[in-house]
């Protein structure tokens, strides 16, 4: 079973693809009017049968603008047929930055892969909790009243 992660930005969606239990960054797309089409192609293409979407709770565990957002864009997402779950993604961002500097990456050139790592990080967890024979994350109905 093929998997997608996302790290739902404002302005961009990282994306990272599921390979055997691998969670590996695949690209970044624009949060546009078009993102969701090209996601729901990418899926079909990949054969893909589950989205996980980055959760942003705040540090506290609260939502936020940004929590918002996320869950209206798998709400959007699930329309189409396929299992989208939320995964809690706090301290995503900032784990993709270590790791890529870590990695010899500089800040000019981590901008274009933060995404993309991040919604890798995502999809590794959720992965790693499928591990036990469950379903990892939220389902949108819970994400809601978190």
């Amino acid at each position: 079973m093929r998997r997608i992660g996302l790290d739902v930005g404002l302005a961009r969606i990282g994306v990272a693809l599921s390979t055997g239990s691998l969670a590996l960054p695949h690209s970044v797309i624009s949060n546009d009017d078009q993102s969701i089409l090209k996601l729901l192609d990418l899926a079909k293409e990949v054969g893909a049968s589950v989205f996980y979407v980055g959760l942003p709770l705040s540090l506290s565990g609260s939502q936020t603008d940004s929590t918002r957002m996320a869950i209206d864009f798998a709400v959007i997402l699930s329309e189409a047929e396929f299992e989208v779950r939320m995964v809690d993604e706090r301290l995503t961002s900032v784990s993709a930055k270590r790791a890529l500097y870590k990695a010899g990456k500089n800040s000019r050139q981590q901008k274009p892969l933060i995404d993309a790592s991040a919604a890798s990080l995502i999809l590794d967890f959720a992965i790693a909790s499928e591990r036990d024979g469950n379903w990892s994350g939220l389902t949108l109905e819970a994400a809601r009243e978190y």
